[in-house]
């Protein structure tokens, strides 16, 4: 569940790419800084709760397994 919803987030903020397929966002330059900042704020909103400040670096958000991690220690039901 969690993971499908995530997907979704990724789509939506950039459809043109298979996430997928991809082991590293940032790294293959699916995402850039830009894009983390959407994420965080549509992720917060999805999953109702608040990612920590210090939570927020490029790499917890380089694959959906990270993503999802960042997700539960910040509280979100996934």
């Amino acid at each position: 569940m969690g993971k499908e919803k995530v997907l979704d987030i990724l789509k939506e903020i950039r459809p043109e790419y298979d996430f997928e397929k991809s082991e590293d966002f940032v790294a293959e330059g699916l995402l850039d800084s830009f894009d983390v900042v959407t994420l965080v704020s549509e992720l917060e909103t999805e999953f109702d709760i608040v990612i920590d400040g210090l939570d927020v670096v490029p790499e917890n958000f380089n694959n959906i397994a990270s993503i999802l991690e960042v997700l539960k220690k910040n509280g979100a039901a996934v």
